[in-house]
């Protein structure tokens, strides 16, 4: 059985059917509830908190954040963005509480900056992974959400991404995009082995060191189980040589940065870089 995100892009996999259909299964209701208490678990807010949902789809884990008891930390204030028309269309209709943005997370997080104490997001990462064309590319979509998202962030904020990656490149890809766009990152599996197995992207934009690292998520997920934690922020720089402009390694690098910003680049060849003679 193909995955979802391989068969049509969200925003019309996701019609009014299909997403009729989501929202009212019981099994997918348990799942995504579960998932949603999970995710703030890790997140770990002990006060009412301005949350951004992303993938918010109908409002499934939103209605959870705005139900907190003040007990657990909240309720929570929410603002919740999906690509797809359909689903927002049924969040309307079941009158959920927090704000709605119809947009894509691919083309960014379209918010002020530190304009969120945390952001949460369910089942919906995943789909950056599929380029729908030869113009974009998927370490594309995934470094202008996560650069956004961290930029949305107030210091010291966090977020928590569920998804489901097809397999250990997709898991490195996006754990890599959120470390290239700053974060702080640590990966949680439940139920790791299990065909139930679900991974948190645990992630903070900072925090207060002189705490013993109290305020990153490296220093919150350390020690739980089954936590892989990834933080490439403190890598010894290597003094590279200066390289002459024009020069075949400064136009291989300069590819090589285009690429992993998500420009389309022509493949190299013997030829780049080689110097042409003189014209009659």
């Amino acid at each position: 059985m193909s995955r979802p995100e391989e068969t049509l892009p969200p925003d019309l996999f996701y019609n009014d059917s299909e997403s009729r259909k989501y929202t009212t299964s019981s099994r997918i209701l348990s799942i995504q509830s579960a998932m949603t208490h999970r995710a703030l678990e890790l997140l770990s807010l002990t006060s009412p908190s301005l949350i951004l949902d992303v993938g918010c789809g109908s409002g499934l884990s939103g209605e959870i954040l705005s139900n907190i008891p003040p007990s657990e930390g909240g309720p929570h204030m929410w603002v919740g963005m999906d690509i797809s028309a359909s689903m927002l269309d049924i969040a309307l209709q079941r009158e959920v509480e927090g704000d709605l943005l119809l947009a894509d997370i691919g083309q960014g997080v379209p918010f002020r900056a530190g304009a969120f104490d945390a952001a949460i997001s369910i089942s919906a990462v995943q789909w950056l992974c599929n380029a729908e064309s030869s113009e974009v590319s998927p370490q594309g979509r995934l470094a202008r959400f996560f650069n956004g998202l961290y930029a949305s962030l107030r210091r010291g904020g966090r977020a928590c991404c569920q998804f489901y990656p097809k397999n250990e490149a997709q898991r490195n890809m996006i754990s890599g995009a959120a470390i290239k766009a700053g974060f702080g990152a640590g990966i949680l599996e439940d139920d790791p082995g299990t065909k139930n197995s679900k991974l948190y992207l645990v992630l903070t934009v900072g925090g207060d060191e002189g705490k013993g690292g109290g305020g990153d998520i490296t220093g919150v997920v350390r020690g739980m189980e089954d936590v892989d934690i990834v933080d490439a922020r403190k890598r010894v720089r290597k003094h590279r040589k200066k390289e002459e402009k024009g020069s075949k390694a400064w136009i291989l690098r300069k590819k090589d940065q285009m690429e992993r910003k998500g420009k389309i680049v022509k493949p190299s060849s013997k030829y780049t870089g080689r110097k042409r003679g003189p014209t009659f």
